[in-house]
């Protein structure tokens, strides 16, 4: 009997502690309108107009990986990697019509994807969305940098009293004690730079990124039509060599060179019209990454074999074989633009009023197809980015439980509210 009444207690404290994560866990965030931080002239300045949106998006989806994605897949897919570009934009044009809609009907809160699912879901789904992004933005802004300082080392050495004479610490990457330290000095100090230009003002990284942005756009065009009169069109026989499995499974690959655009949504608190201006922005730099994708694509799987393209710089590769070697250095110029555009756009995530604009066409039609695309692709990931998915969110899981629910503040309040400085929340 004592035995017994032992265990009560430690099992009643564990059914409260279990009814709290329940009721937490379902919670969601309501999304009210605040206008007195507004009325107090405190907050961000609303600077960024459409151009600056489509660029923001553009920044961040076309990095270096338009020069070396595209070779990695199409040594599987062939030339069909074009239609693996078309596939994966046709997945997000689909997702983005959704996200357009959410963008202008919750323009101004701070979030993005992670707002989005507070406000549609509950407190859990929420924070499991967050944990897979924070884990994505910060390893890719990692790997991005070390990029970055690598191509920029490239490009220093294509000055003749430089070449050869740089430490490999300084840029490229020095391993010790057989490779379980790895040293690049350059890669923090790039960041360290693009973080100070974001913490100085929301207009002056908008400046640099819409200069590297319209560079990056220039060279690949200069690229491409440099391409157009090289192209042999029997090196696009056979299109899909290893049949349209491979194409599928490369547009799975492809996909996540166009997510830029959960970069426009979450620049809409300094948007000067949001409701109008996030649609356009988010479709705008999508749909134009589409094409210079495809353009990409096919030049560079007409210019040389597909199989003799290589996996780290397929694009530069492919011209110096056909003797343009200026054309190579225009590409490390972009690779270096493109990188610094998806770094500095990658580390500016953040984000209130919620009036109707844009809507989803075709609803419920456009939203069923765009979950059964996500489905299709997300199928042939590889089985280790599945073990990822879910030890990551076990881990998610296990913090929420010890110290998220205790620590989420869900209810909109007065501290919750961001206003905006100078500008109403719909601009003229």
């Amino acid at each position: 009997m004592e035995e017994a009444h032992d265990h009560r207690p430690s099992s009643s404290a564990g059914r409260r502690f279990l009814s709290g994560l329940c009721a937490a866990a379902l919670r969601r965030k309501p999304l009210g309108a605040h206008t007195s931080t507004a009325a107090s002239g405190e907050g961000l300045v609303r600077q960024l107009g459409v151009l600056e949106l489509v660029l923001l998006g553009i920044g961040a989806s076309l990095g270096a990986g338009i020069f070396v994605v595209t070779g990695t897949v199409a040594r599987d897919a062939g030339p069909g990697v074009t239609i693996s570009f078309v596939l994966a934009g046709a997945a997000c044009v689909l997702n983005a019509l959704c996200y357009a809609e959410l963008a202008s009907r919750f323009p101004a809160v701070v979030g993005g994807a992670y707002l989005y699912t507070y406000a549609a879901f509950n407190e859990i789904t929420a924070f499991l969305v967050f944990t897979q992004l924070m884990v994505d933005y910060h390893i890719g802004a990692a790997s991005i940098a070390r990029s970055l300082a690598s191509y920029f080392i490239q490009f220093l050495e294509l000055l003749p009293f430089l070449k050869g004479h740089i430490p490999n610490w300084i840029g490229h990457g020095e391993e010790f004690f057989s490779g379980v330290v790895s040293i690049n000095i350059l890669a923090p100090i790039l960041l360290i730079l693009l973080t100070a230009i974001l913490c100085y003002g929301v207009k002056e990284s908008s400046a640099v990124n819409t200069f590297m942005t319209t560079l990056k756009i220039v060279i690949v065009i200069v690229v491409v039509f440099a391409g157009v009169f090289e192209v042999d069109v029997s090196n696009w026989s056979p299109f899909m060599p290893n049949g349209f499995k491979s194409v599928v499974t490369g547009a799975t690959v492809v996909f996540f060179a166009y997510v830029g655009f959960d970069a426009v949504a979450n620049s809409a608190e300094e948007a000067k019209r949001p409701q109008r201006d996030l649609p356009i922005g988010i479709l705008g730099s999508l749909l134009a990454c589409v094409l210079l994708y495809v353009a990409v694509c096919l030049v560079i799987t007409g210019m040389v074999p597909y199989t003799l393209l290589g996996e780290d710089a397929p694009l530069a590769e492919a011209f110096a074989a056909k003797g343009l070697k200026f054309v190579t250095v225009l590409i490390s110029i972009g690779a270096v633009a493109g990188l610094t555009t998806t770094l500095l756009v990658g580390l500016y995530v953040q984000v209130y009023v919620d009036p109707p604009g844009f809507s989803c066409p075709g609803v419920p039609l456009v939203p069923v197809i765009s979950v059964f695309f996500n489905m299709v692709l997300f199928a042939q990931l590889h089985e280790e980015a599945w073990y990822r998915f879910v030890i990551l969110s076990l881990v998610a899981v296990g913090v929420y439980a010890g110290y998220g629910q205790y620590n989420a503040v869900p209810s909109s309040s007065d501290h919750s509210a961001i206003g905006y400085q100078g500008v109403p929340s719909e601009a003229p």
